[in-house]
């Protein structure tokens, strides 16, 4: 299955930072659903992520991450430089995501929202799982 990113499809900054990942993951490591598709809810139900849900979900083999975990994971898989924020991991989880949380519950407010899902490029359709 390879590692996947489940994101929120009508959110602009967590599209924007889909945008981001594409742009930097030269290896083409990830592959990409939002949250509100069918691929999205059955790999929700299918880890037990639980639905109430307000985060990025990095999917990789049998487990899961989420938060401030999920973003330095893909972060250590990009190019140079950002694969070096991965060294934040020695910030404290609770802390990390104190930061983390405060930027996802005021997403919408601070960037907006969309109706629905932006369509990708033919080019980039194919990394994206309905």
């Amino acid at each position: 299955m390879g590692q996947i990113i489940l994101f929120d499809g009508v959110c602009h900054f967590c599209q924007g930072s889909v945008q981001f990942i594409l742009k930097r993951d030269s290896t083409c490591t990830f592959s990409f659903a939002s949250l509100q598709g069918n691929t999205g809810k059955e790999l929700i139900k299918q880890y037990n992520i639980g639905e109430d849900l307000n985060s990025l979900v990095l999917i990789d083999e049998d487990l899961y991450y989420v938060k401030s975990d999920a973003v330095l994971r893909i972060c250590s898989k990009l190019r140079m430089p950002w694969k070096l924020l991965s060294v934040v991991r020695i910030v404290p989880r609770p802390i990390r995501d104190l930061i983390y949380d405060l930027v996802a519950n005021n997403r919408y407010k601070w960037f907006g929202k969309k109706e629905i899902c932006t369509i990708p490029s033919a080019e980039m359709r194919k990394r994206f799982l309905d």
